[in-house]
């Protein structure tokens, strides 16, 4: 069975279900507490005068009645096998939450058998058996007879009552209100999208019992807490504080283009479609990298990076569930960019791949045709003939950028953002001497460059100086040397096919 399309509320979605005559009900959470009151909740709306216990069980306790008072738990009845034959013989309809369940369904087909001989006798005793862990795996046998549901997360208005309800709270015990900026509260409240009650509630009162106020200073820490809660796979790296455009030199077209979209992506301009995000060829090293950091810096949002090697497993199936577990907890860290480094690596697909590589490729494109959250992509690749045909054709990616060598201007921008962060101080004619003789250099070769003339200067103990800029220059062999067909090969491929980055 498919999951129930979304109602008003928890509780209302949960008792359409109950009341539908699901015998077999899958809840993924980790809100152990707030699943059982939403059974709870929702087995009083849809019994109708049907006298429908709600039961929970724990291997630890047993089976413990909790829509009425019958005194302590059934200890008697802690064993699964000692479960199912209970379950199985009542006459008494009603509905069982089964807490850590599933790994009593691997492996043993007497369990599975007997859930399923539960479920088909439905019509004799309306028993609907809830299986609920943070993952459940179902056995083939039971799956035409499960539906799932999800627990809906807070939205924008509960996360506000809960920061409110929490700075009371501070206040009830302090004597006094917190101190509290109303911006802030804006942004938290926003920033807290994604996580379920419990974390939510956990990390308002972090940010606010840690020294009686909520400011701006308390957003940064809060993202980090979040990504880790959030980052349980290890696949994502998090970047709260993220360059800016000032820090490269050139790319003037790419520049331009993300900020005139900035207002669409933030939401200021609601009228407009927000965009996608942009995948990023060109030659190595020169600053493909250093440009998805920086599109966070002007959208003024966390970069997220994705490690596809990772994510790959050799269980069948694990990898594209590793990606989509991937995918969601970026969704959760929006507003954000998410950067894709070398994906011609993961989703290249040959005669030697095992199908892995594919259903990666098929899940990610899907992911990227569905998803709407604020969540903005900057996809960076080396080899364009590694990448499949299916990512790259149009309305994948808003835009496609080349990022090629950088022209004569561009380099001077690149010399003088090296030499200013190293305190080297060269004149105006100097540096267009220096931009002149690197011709062909990638942004990356320049900044070695300066950084080997750092080593020899301190190695002679003098000051550094054009000359041994210009001499490291001289005793590099650039990879347009080096590799000038391939790269002679990569350009005029992104000629017709790619928009110039600068």
């Amino acid at each position: 069975m498919s999951s129930v399309a979304a109602d008003i509320t928890p509780a209302g979605e949960l008792q359409t279900l109950l009341a539908s005559r699901v015998p077999l009900v899958i809840i993924e959470s980790r809100e152990e507490g707030r699943v059982i009151e939403l059974v709870r909740d929702a087995a009083l709306r849809a019994q109708r005068g049907r006298n429908w216990g709600v039961f929970q069980w724990t291997v630890t306790e047993g089976l413990l009645r909790v829509d009425v008072n019958m005194g302590g738990p059934q200890r008697t009845l802690s064993e699964p096998d000692q479960l199912l034959k209970h379950i199985k013989a009542t006459n008494m309809a009603g509905i069982y939450v089964l807490l850590d369940f599933h790994p009593y369904l691997e492996n043993a087909p007497p369990f599975v058998r007997m859930l399923k001989d539960i479920a088909q006798e439905y019509d004799r005793c309306a028993r609907t058996v809830v299986l609920m862990s943070a993952e459940v795996k179902v056995p083939p046998e039971l799956e035409h007879l499960v539906a799932r549901f999800s627990v809906r997360l807070p939205d924008k208005d509960e996360r506000h009552a809960i920061v409110m309800n929490t700075t009371r709270e501070w206040a009830r015990l302090n004597g006094s209100m917190p101190r509290v900026d109303v911006k802030a509260v804006s942004k938290l409240v926003e920033n807290l999208a994604g996580l379920p009650l419990h974390d939510v509630k956990r990390l308002v009162r972090q940010a606010i019992f840690a020294d009686g106020s909520l400011s701006e200073d308390d957003i940064k820490p809060l993202l980090s807490a979040k990504y880790q809660l959030l980052n349980r796979g290890g696949t994502l790296s998090f970047e709260a504080d993220t360059a800016r455009f000032a820090d490269i030199g050139g790319m003037k077209n790419l520049r331009r283009w993300i900020a005139q979209r900035k207002a669409a992506f933030d939401g200021s301009a609601p009228e407009l479609d927000p965009p996608k995000g942009v995948l990023l060829l060109g030659v190595q090293g020169c600053g493909k990298s250093l440009a998805a950091r920086a599109a966070a810096g002007v959208l003024e949002v966390p970069l997220v990076r994705l490690d596809f090697g990772a994510l790959y497993s050799k269980w069948h199936g694990e990898s594209e569930k590793n990606l989509r577990d991937s995918l969601s907890s970026a969704e959760a860290l929006a507003p954000c960019v998410l950067w894709l480094d070398e994906i011609e690596k993961a989703l290249s697909t040959g005669d030697g791949d095992s199908g892995t590589s594919r259903r990666v490729l098929g899940a990610f494109l899907t992911w990227l045709a569905e998803q709407r959250s604020r969540v903005f992509i900057v996809a960076t690749a080396n080899d364009i003939t590694a990448l499949p045909p299916e990512l790259v054709r149009k309305g994948r990616f808003d835009e496609i950028f080349f990022v090629d060598l950088p022209a004569p201007a561009a380099r001077l921008e690149i010399f003088g953002i090296h030499c200013k962060k190293r305190g080297i101080a060269l004149s105006a004619t100097d540096m267009q001497a220096l931009a002149a003789r690197s011709d062909g250099f990638s942004g990356a070769e320049i900044e070695q460059a300066v950084v080997s003339a750092l080593y020899a200067a301190h190695s002679n103990r003098q000051a550094v100086s054009v000359q041994l800029i210009a001499n490291e220059l001289q005793a590099t062999r650039p990879l347009s040397v080096v590799m000038g067909e391939k790269i002679a090969e990569l350009r005029e491929w992104a000629a017709e096919r790619t928009v110039p980055a600068d």
